[in-house]
């Protein structure tokens, strides 16, 4: 037995040696100081799984520019170090590494409660060091093994070429082939049938009729049975939207005085065939519901499955007194980063539709007999319908204001305005000119900071300096971006710093995580804040600050 286990133990060093040899060590050292940045904190906080997987891709990420900087000094011809030194830094090489793996492994609990104060959530004890290092190294290795793969694959076909054809041109034709082939298994076997399995599941959970969402009794909701839209083509979030909402009974409780009944409009992705047909529906729903004849009509652009945010729309029906219509149409009942990835230019294209059929009816009514006109969306919704309506088209005669929240970076009109801000003022609360048009929120206020009063439109962007989805930057991969100079988000962590590379893939894995912070934080809006931003737009007759607070927390009250 004692053989035995000397055999084992010798056979698995040698292992264990030849693993050692067969990295490279500047691959090695320059993926440890990746995966230990990894362990700081970003926006949002991460589960071990999460930080399992980003700390194995941040590893990988770092090992490749290393061997890619290994290959390039070769390349030169620059000097190395003589053979009976090469062990030697190996060994140190990967001491080192396991050291200072350990050290942050350590410390990744500290930096994860550096976020989670700022949102009020409960510290955690212990990061779980073993099962993230666990996870990581299996992430490393499987990603090594795909490199190692696609190595053998370049080279195998290089010296097969390079019978027939000079060197170094074999070794381009062996790499572009080589390219091909796994780019086409990755998007052909991978890509290809992950997203049809999405599709499957996402089409099966927009077609579910749950059995807690009755059918709307009262006529002038869409999918009732006076309704030309049909119930069952509504879709799952549809049906949500139209049936779950605060009623002329729930308004009138809260406010001790007579209220009117909310409208609501959705057209489903199923009830009609073409994305202009589904715009003529809601404007002919709109029509039969007289909703031309509230005070207020709000064009909202629902996210990538089509939901819509409860709190967005509660907000304004309970400040308008019930005086409001809102309507949507979906244009997809995939997740919004699916959609925007299989879909990108729909969600707009189904956002302008609307836009100009309810727009050119509205416009021919006259001024005094018809709604206000506004616009609202969340995430996706925010940058489809920030795309819907181009200002030379109204400018003429201009729709009354917007209220976009968490914006995606690609916004056009966010990105502009944060852009253009003034001087001294942060991104992640821009003051755009002199604020007449456009002013920037969050969950901590921002809508009284302007030089001068509202003009005639009035556009508010609602965003958290924690959120990846609005803070993300390609560019980010090698620049520090703005919004980490000082003074920073007061829900942004001061542990937070910027490396190239690490924090891009790291604000990549953020943004999944985003919308399950906690309540006014990262990608998750709360409805006092909507609130604020609403009665700032509409500036809505009769109610104090002690009327505003007990609203805030009759909304935000569970249940």
């Amino acid at each position: 037995m004692d053989w035995s286990a000397r055999t084992i133990r010798a056979m698995r060093l040698r292992r264990t040696r030849r693993l050692v040899r067969s990295l490279c060590t500047s691959g090695l050292l320059l993926g440890t100081l990746f995966f230990a940045a990894s362990l700081t904190p970003s926006l949002v906080p991460r589960t071990p799984l999460m930080q399992g997987m980003l700390s194995g891709f941040a590893f990988a990420a770092g090992y490749a520019i290393g061997v890619g900087a290994r290959w390039l000094w070769s390349y030169l011809e620059l000097p190395i170090p003589p053979r009976r030194y090469v062990r030697i830094i190996q060994w140190t090489a990967a001491a080192i590494s396991l050291g200072t793996a350990i050290v942050f492994l350590w410390r990744a609990a500290e930096w994860q409660n550096s976020i989670r104060d700022l949102m009020g959530m409960e510290p955690v004890e212990g990061a779980q060091p073993f099962q993230v290092g666990a996870i990581a190294l299996v992430v490393f290795a499987a990603l090594l093994s795909v490199g190692r793969l696609f190595q053998w694959t370049f080279l195998t076909l290089s010296r097969r070429f390079d019978r027939v054809i000079p060197r170094r041109v074999a070794y381009v034709l062996g790499f572009a082939i080589a390219l091909t082939l796994f780019w086409s298994i990755a998007n052909g076997l991978l890509f290809s049938v992950g997203l049809r399995v999405a599709d499957s599941s996402f089409r099966q959970l927009d077609a579910l009729i749950e059995p807690d969402v009755e059918r709307p009794a009262n006529p002038i909701r869409t999918g009732s049975e006076a309704s030309s839209i049909s119930w069952d083509e509504l879709g799952r979030r549809g049906r949500q939207f139209v049936s779950i909402g605060p009623t002329s009974e729930d308004i009138d409780s809260f406010l001790g005085e007579p209220a009117m009944e909310p409208i609501r409009v959705y057209v489903g992705l199923n009830s009609a065939q073409t994305v202009r047909q589904r715009a003529e529906l809601a404007l002919e729903e709109l029509k039969r519901v007289d909703a031309f004849e509230r005070s207020a009509l709000i064009l909202v652009t629902p996210t990538g499955t089509g939901w819509i945010d409860p709190g967005g729309i509660e907000s304004i029906e309970y400040l308008m007194r019930g005086d409001v219509a809102s309507v949507a149409v979906q244009y997809s009942y995939l997740a919004s980063w699916l959609a925007l990835l299989t879909e990108p230019g729909y969600g707009a294209e189904t956002a302008r539709a609307l836009f100009n059929e309810v727009y050119g009816h509205w416009a021919s009514l006259p001024e005094d007999e018809r709604p206000d006109l506004y616009l609202h969306g969340l995430s996706l919704g925010a940058l489809n319908s920030d795309r819907s309506a181009d200002l030379f088209d109204v400018i003429g005669d201009p729709f009354h204001g917007a209220l976009w929240s968490g914006p995606p970076f690609q916004t056009e009109t966010w990105l502009a305005a944060a852009q253009g801000r003034q001087a001294g003022s942060p991104e992640w609360l821009p003051r755009f000119r002199d604020g007449s048009v456009i002013r920037f929120a969050n969950q901590f206020g921002g809508l009284d900071i302007a030089e001068a009063d509202w003009g005639p439109m009035r556009i508010v962007f609602l965003q958290h300096a924690s959120d990846p989805i609005t803070f993300f930057r390609p560019e980010i991969l090698y620049r520090s971006p703005d919004w980490l100079e000082t003074p920073r988000g007061p829900d942004v962590s001061d542990e937070l710093q910027w490396f190239p590379v690490v924090t891009f893939l790291q604000l990549i894995a953020d943004i999944p995580a985003s919308t399950n912070a906690p309540r006014g934080f990262a990608h998750v809006f709360a409805v006092e804040d909507y609130i604020d931003a609403w009665r700032e737009i509409v500036r809505p007759a009769g109610w104090s600050e002690g009327d505003i607070d007990r609203l805030k927390a009759h909304l935000a009250a569970p249940g």
